[in-house]
Protein backbone atom coordinates (compact mmCIF):
# COMPACT_ATOMS: atom_id res chain seq x y z
CA UNK A 1 0.00 0.00 0.00
CA UNK A 2 1.25 3.24 -1.21
CA UNK A 3 1.46 6.11 1.52
CA UNK A 4 0.57 9.49 0.18
CA UNK A 5 2.81 12.38 0.36
CA UNK A 6 1.56 15.91 0.87
CA UNK A 7 4.23 18.27 0.20
CA UNK A 8 4.10 22.16 1.48
CA UNK A 9 6.67 24.10 0.06
CA UNK A 10 8.50 26.79 2.02
CA UNK A 11 7.02 30.37 1.13
CA UNK A 12 9.75 33.17 -0.68
CA UNK A 13 6.84 36.04 -0.58
CA UNK A 14 8.85 37.69 2.22
CA UNK A 15 12.33 37.58 0.79
CA UNK A 16 11.27 38.94 -2.64
CA UNK A 17 9.42 41.76 -1.65
CA UNK A 18 12.06 42.73 1.40
CA UNK A 19 14.56 42.72 -1.87
CA UNK A 20 12.10 44.45 -4.18
CA UNK A 21 11.72 47.11 -1.21
CA UNK A 22 15.51 47.62 -0.94
CA UNK A 23 16.13 48.11 -4.65
CA UNK A 24 13.15 50.59 -5.42
CA UNK A 25 14.52 52.56 -2.23
CA UNK A 26 17.82 52.61 -4.21
CA UNK A 27 16.53 53.53 -7.29
CA UNK A 28 14.46 56.14 -5.55
CA UNK A 29 17.53 57.70 -3.85
CA UNK A 30 19.86 57.21 -6.57
CA UNK A 31 16.91 59.39 -8.46
CA UNK A 32 16.08 61.82 -6.27
CA UNK A 33 19.67 62.26 -4.95
CA UNK A 34 21.08 62.85 -9.08
CA UNK A 35 18.30 65.14 -10.61
CA UNK A 36 17.09 67.31 -7.60
CA UNK A 37 19.76 67.69 -4.96
CA UNK A 38 22.80 67.51 -6.96
CA UNK A 39 22.97 68.53 -10.56
CA UNK A 40 25.20 65.92 -11.01
CA UNK A 41 25.41 62.20 -9.35
CA UNK A 42 28.31 61.73 -7.02
CA UNK A 43 29.33 58.09 -6.13
CA UNK A 44 30.76 59.47 -2.95
CA UNK A 45 27.76 59.21 -0.76
CA UNK A 46 28.18 56.77 2.00
CA UNK A 47 24.45 56.42 2.52
CA UNK A 48 24.34 55.37 -1.02
CA UNK A 49 26.73 52.64 -0.07
CA UNK A 50 24.73 51.17 3.18
CA UNK A 51 21.39 50.94 0.93
CA UNK A 52 23.36 48.91 -2.09
CA UNK A 53 24.61 46.42 0.84
CA UNK A 54 21.05 46.27 1.72
CA UNK A 55 19.87 45.39 -1.70
CA UNK A 56 23.14 42.66 -1.74
CA UNK A 57 22.17 41.21 1.36
CA UNK A 58 18.30 40.45 0.86
CA UNK A 59 19.56 39.13 -3.30
CA UNK A 60 21.70 36.99 -1.92
CA UNK A 61 19.57 35.87 0.62
CA UNK A 62 16.83 35.07 -1.31
CA UNK A 63 19.21 33.44 -3.84
CA UNK A 64 20.38 30.89 -0.62
CA UNK A 65 16.78 30.08 0.24
CA UNK A 66 15.72 29.66 -3.39
CA UNK A 67 18.36 27.01 -3.64
CA UNK A 68 17.79 25.33 -0.80
CA UNK A 69 14.13 24.09 -1.64
CA UNK A 70 13.05 23.53 1.73
CA UNK A 71 10.35 21.14 1.76
CA UNK A 72 7.69 19.91 4.66
CA UNK A 73 6.47 16.41 3.58
CA UNK A 74 3.76 14.68 5.52
CA UNK A 75 3.33 10.89 4.36
CA UNK A 76 1.53 9.10 6.78
CA UNK A 77 2.74 9.98 9.92
CA UNK A 78 6.22 10.70 9.15
CA UNK A 79 6.77 14.74 8.85
CA UNK A 80 10.32 14.87 6.47
CA UNK A 81 12.00 18.34 6.77
CA UNK A 82 13.69 18.18 2.94
CA UNK A 83 15.94 20.48 1.03
CA UNK A 84 18.28 20.20 -1.96
CA UNK A 85 21.00 19.17 0.56
CA UNK A 86 19.74 17.49 3.56
CA UNK A 87 16.85 15.32 4.45
CA UNK A 88 14.99 14.74 7.77
CA UNK A 89 12.46 12.41 8.72
CA UNK A 90 10.57 11.87 12.02
CA UNK A 91 8.15 9.13 12.67
CA UNK A 92 5.06 9.68 14.88
CA UNK A 93 6.72 7.11 17.27
CA UNK A 94 9.65 9.06 18.38
CA UNK A 95 7.67 12.20 19.64
CA UNK A 96 7.53 12.61 23.23
CA UNK A 97 4.58 15.51 23.26
CA UNK A 98 3.06 17.89 20.14
CA UNK A 99 1.63 21.32 20.45
CA UNK A 100 -0.30 22.96 18.01
CA UNK A 101 -1.58 26.39 18.69
CA UNK A 102 -0.36 30.45 19.17
CA UNK A 103 3.28 31.51 20.01
CA UNK A 104 3.27 33.23 22.79
CA UNK A 105 5.88 36.36 22.09
CA UNK A 106 4.54 36.90 18.10
CA UNK A 107 1.73 38.55 17.23
CA UNK A 108 0.23 37.89 14.72
CA UNK A 109 -3.17 37.19 13.56
CA UNK A 110 -4.36 33.58 13.52
CA UNK A 111 -5.54 30.79 15.49
CA UNK A 112 -2.56 28.07 14.79
CA UNK A 113 0.54 29.53 13.93
CA UNK A 114 3.03 27.40 15.05
CA UNK A 115 3.58 23.38 15.72
CA UNK A 116 5.64 22.32 18.25
CA UNK A 117 6.67 18.74 19.09
CA UNK A 118 9.70 17.33 21.27
CA UNK A 119 11.31 14.12 20.40
CA UNK A 120 12.41 11.10 22.64
CA UNK A 121 15.67 11.93 23.73
CA UNK A 122 16.24 15.34 22.21
CA UNK A 123 16.59 17.95 24.76
CA UNK A 124 15.38 21.03 22.32
CA UNK A 125 12.23 20.98 20.64
CA UNK A 126 11.00 21.39 17.37
CA UNK A 127 9.31 24.43 15.68
CA UNK A 128 7.40 24.91 12.32
CA UNK A 129 5.59 27.81 11.90
CA UNK A 130 2.78 27.58 9.76
CA UNK A 131 2.45 30.82 8.10
CA UNK A 132 5.72 29.92 6.70
CA UNK A 133 4.80 27.27 4.42
CA UNK A 134 2.21 27.30 1.36
CA UNK A 135 -1.56 25.72 1.85
CA UNK A 136 -1.34 26.30 5.69
CA UNK A 137 -4.91 25.02 6.11
CA UNK A 138 -4.16 21.55 4.69
CA UNK A 139 -1.10 21.31 7.02
CA UNK A 140 -2.79 22.32 9.91
CA UNK A 141 -5.60 19.51 9.13
CA UNK A 142 -2.52 17.32 8.47
CA UNK A 143 -0.58 18.30 11.92
CA UNK A 144 -3.98 18.11 14.02
CA UNK A 145 -4.27 13.98 12.47
CA UNK A 146 -0.45 13.05 13.32
CA UNK A 147 -1.44 14.74 16.86
CA UNK A 148 -4.21 12.57 17.85
CA UNK A 149 -1.42 10.08 17.95
CA UNK A 150 1.07 12.06 20.38
CA UNK A 151 0.73 13.10 23.86
CA UNK A 152 -0.37 16.99 24.37
CA UNK A 153 2.54 18.97 25.94
CA UNK A 154 1.54 19.42 29.77
CA UNK A 155 0.85 22.98 30.60
CA UNK A 156 2.82 24.88 32.80
CA UNK A 157 2.08 25.60 35.83
CA UNK A 158 3.40 29.32 36.83
CA UNK A 159 4.54 29.08 40.74
CA UNK A 160 3.34 31.76 42.87
CA UNK A 161 6.49 33.26 45.47
CA UNK A 162 6.59 32.67 48.62
CA UNK A 163 6.21 36.13 51.35
CA UNK A 164 7.24 35.49 54.55
CA UNK A 165 7.42 38.23 57.27
CA UNK A 166 10.23 37.35 58.82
Amino acid sequence: MAVEEKVFKYKLDFYYQSALIYLLTLILYVGVRGNFVEAKFEYDDPLMYVVILFVVMSFITLGLNYIRRRRLIIAGDTIIFKNRFHERSINSKDIEWMHIGREAKVRTSGRFQVVVFKLKGRRRVFRIRVGRYERDKALISEMNRISAQVPKRKRRRWRTPRFTDR
